[in-house]
């Protein structure tokens, strides 16, 4: 029989896992085979400078957290080599950060499904969401609609003025 000390250290880290899932906007499981440790500490560093959290999980302590945060869908997945990351704040960064590291590791480290929001998330969506742009990315591409239409309206106004004939 398991000694009791044991099972309530796996049972804590259940909890502790559970609370993180259920206060993440977002995650990311992954197959981590095949990355060196010196990729692992790059990446581990692009996680972390984008403020989210990464770690290698046992499967089976991955799989209770996941049932007992409502991600019971998403155990099909915790098979293997598996590591886990997730944000509390940005949805999508987690998603791009590892997407590319798994495209350019051509097979070596893999996505195997995520959650985003509540809804758990196949391989293909969480690709799906990684190439979506990024907060940076959507504010930049605002400011410049909204620049565009200013300057519009400034082009127009002085066509106006130099129509009338008279000066600015």
């Amino acid at each position: 029989m398991a000694n009791q000390n044991i099972i309530n250290s796996k049972q804590e880290q259940v909890n502790v896992l559970s609370e993180k899932l259920k206060g993440a906007v977002a995650g990311v499981v992954v197959d981590y085979r095949g990355i060196t440790v010196e990729n692992d500490t790059k990446l581990r560093r692009q996680l972390r400078e984008a403020g989210v959290e990464y770690s290698v999980v046992k499967n089976n302590i991955l799989r209770r957290a996941a049932k007992e945060a409502g991600y019971e869908e998403m155990t099909a997945v915790m098979t293997g080599t598996t590591a886990f990351a997730y944000s509390n704040s940005d949805p999508i960064s987690a998603a791009k950060i590892l997407n590319k590291y798994a495209e350019e590791s051509k097979g070596a480290f893999s996505i195997k499904g995520g959650f985003m929001e509540g809804k758990v998330m196949d391989v293909a969506e969480v690709e799906a969401i990684a190439k979506l742009p990024g907060k940076q990315e959507l504010l930049t591409m605002l400011c410049m609609a909204l620049n565009g239409n200013i300057r519009g309206l400034a082009v127009a106004l002085n066509a106006v003025v130099e129509k009338n004939g008279e000066t600015a």
